[in-house]
């Protein structure tokens, strides 16, 4: 079963929970697909201390250890390469993925968002920026969105999304709490559809 499996790596750069959520949901559900790598730009994070914990290979990656963006993406690529990565799951990575990995792994690299997309997305959209947006606006519903990647900030193509309520008087931080317990429920099920060939 092991050589069917889907070999993942997840970008991070944060606390990790959605990595954790993944990890987790990959063995109770017993999804064909196994991750073998978490690359980062920051060395201490969440993400990899727990990577580290289940003997997942970790990797530090960063724009700032290259001359040019070039290098930069020759680096991830091979590492990539290297690792026989089938796809790659961004869960809270700050950074643009570079355009030369975009065009080598086409509807291979998924995102998740914390709103309903293209509803509050873009460039600088991110965390708690996206919470402060959907409360100024009004809306009474949010959600979270998992999408495909490509060159342009959140606008790849919609896999799954699911929405939550905006109460009254919620601020920022609770909004962004119930948004992100919806996002560890909806980017298991999304990997689980792709993994089945069903995006």
């Amino acid at each position: 079963m092991s050589d069917n499996k889907k070999r993942l790596a997840v970008f991070c750069s944060g606390t990790g929970t959605n990595f954790k959520a993944l990890f987790h949901a990959i063995i109770e559900r017993e999804l064909p697909a196994e991750i073998v790598l978490c690359l980062s730009n920051r060395l201490q994070c969440g993400a990899v201390d727990f990577a580290r914990e289940y003997g997942i290979e970790t990797m530090l990656l960063s724009e700032k250890q290259f001359a040019t963006q070039g290098d930069f993406a020759r680096a991830m690529l091979d590492a990539l390469r290297e690792r026989r990565i089938d796809m790659i799951l961004l869960a809270g990575y700050l950074r643009k993925v570079p355009d030369e990995v975009i065009a080598a792994y086409p509807d291979k690299i998924v995102n998740i968002h914390p709103s309903l997309l293209p509803q509050f997305g873009g460039h600088g959209m991110y965390g708690m920026r996206v919470h402060e947006a959907v409360i100024a606006s009004g809306e009474n519903r949010s959600g979270a969105t998992v999408h495909f990647v490509n060159e342009e900030y959140d606008k790849g193509r919609i896999i799954m999304q699911n929405h939550v309520p905006v109460l009254a008087g919620d601020t920022p931080e609770t909004l962004a709490k119930r948004v992100l317990r919806c996002e560890h429920r909806l980017y298991p099920d999304a990997l689980e559809k792709l993994l089945a060939g069903e995006s």
